[in-house]
């Protein structure tokens, strides 16, 4: 099977000038429209009919509510002084309070997704995780600051970061920190982007080096303004690490470059290692939940690669990750397998979605621990050389770990 689609025509280059925060959605729609950046990826959601916490309710964070927990009543490690973790949570509540979220609150129009569970409530007991106290936490948040990167780790909030970082693995976050699409489940904000920094290829490419890393991971934000959707600062990114560190495997999750296949190529022929695109959810909800995304454009993302990579003679592994608890079936989520596979993806991630905040995409369902279990072993039924399903599995979880199990899956397949 192949997918077709037509790439659409070039966004025009972006003006300058610093991102508005706002939380107006049609301000931030008319800043994107400004600059000449297509606004078709800005949701338009109306929780009107949602449940949520009351008003007054206090608003205390719970662990494993898609962020660290950061009140200051929480256990801080005997070997790190509670002042400095306490000044880092201080500072990423002002961070989070003062960024303009993808999301916002609809003004009570029809069509509005009704139900879901109030994002306030009391979380299962399988999606709770302790704060982040580790020392090399703490020691890897000031590498990240002094390099003055971006991680995806914390700019959407993922609730595995005190255990990625304590190990020394992140997925840094290119192309700026201020995304051109709004999708309905992220947190990372929306707006005009600034200009992209000429420094980032070498400065990840030292921080490889110095951290000795076996493995890295990278995404970036959707860069719509851009001709090439960041396409060619994508592949200065993986060449200048492998030049720097050449035994640094990399991992990268890509946007889909408004599915320009030029641009998909000039990526791939910087020979990442892995190459990951996420669907995201089933096709029936793209327009609500990924609304500048095309559910087959994704798909034909990750054949386009597989063919090119074959072409230039470069075995590299693709792969995708699905978010479950939207409002999906067991019967979208099987057939989103066999499209996966029928598209050649070698590895396959699958994990609860967690609401970032009230403004944002409604959670359905938890999905339980056996239902994930029930979806892994579909999974491996189906051909995948590597299935992580779980539920607080995200895109780069534990990466380095599996892409060593997915080498060895591929030899003992061949």
């Amino acid at each position: 099977m192949k997918i077709e689609f037509t790439a659409p025509e070039e966004a025009l280059p972006p003006k300058p000038g610093p991102v508005t925060l706002s939380a107006d959605r049609d301000a931030v729609r008319a800043e994107l429209m400004d600059a000449g950046i297509p606004t078709d990826g800005v949701a338009d959601l109306n929780w009107a009919a949602t449940p949520n916490a009351a008003p007054n309710a206090t608003p205390s964070r719970t662990p494993g509510d898609s962020a660290p927990p950061l009140t200051d009543d929480e256990g801080t490690s005997e070997h790190e002084p509670t002042y400095r973790a306490n000044s880092y949570r201080e500072d990423k509540l002002k961070e989070l309070s003062a960024k303009r979220i993808s999301g916002l609150r609809g003004g009570g129009r029809a069509g509005g997704v009704e139900g879901g569970i109030a994002h306030m409530s009391t979380k299962p007991e399988w999606l709770r995780v302790r704060a982040p106290t580790s020392p090399k936490y703490f020691d890897l948040v000031e590498r990240v600051r002094s390099k003055k990167l971006h991680t995806v780790c914390e700019e959407a909030a993922c609730p595995n970061i005190g255990d990625c970082w304590a190990s020394g693995h992140l997925t840094v976050m290119i192309l700026g920190d201020t995304c051109t699409r709004g999708c309905a489940f992220c947190n990372i904000k929306t707006g005009k982007p600034n200009t992209v920094n000429p420094h980032e290829p070498q400065s990840l490419a030292d921080m490889a080096k110095d951290l000795g890393l076996k493995h890295m991971v990278i995404t970036s934000v959707d860069r719509d303004d851009m001709p090439d959707g960041g396409a060619a600062h994508w592949a200065a990114c993986i060449t200048a690490i492998k030049a720097t560190s050449p035994t640094t495997t990399v991992e990268i999750l890509t946007p889909d470059f408004r599915r320009t296949e030029s641009s998909i190529d000039t990526v791939t022929n910087a020979l990442p290692d892995v190459y990951n695109h996420n669907l995201e959810t089933v096709p029936r909800l793209y327009r609500t939940v990924r609304p500048g995304a095309r559910y087959f454009g994704s798909l034909r993302l990750l054949q386009r690669v597989k063919e090119h990579a074959a072409a230039i003679g470069h075995p590299v592994f693709t792969k995708s990750g699905l978010m479950v608890g939207l409002g999906e079936s067991r019967d979208e989520v099987l057939q989103v397998m066999d499209d996966l596979r029928a598209a050649d993806v070698d590895f396959l991630t699958i994990g609860q979605y967690l609401r970032p905040s009230p403004q944002h995409y409604p959670i359905m369902a938890y999905i339980t621990p056996d239902q994930f279990a029930d979806y892994e072993q579909q999974a491996k039924n189906k051909g995948f050389l590597m299935v992580a399903s779980g539920p607080l599995v995200r895109s780069s979880f534990h990466a380095d770990a599996y892409f060593e199990e997915l080498v060895k899956a591929r030899k003992a397949k061949n």
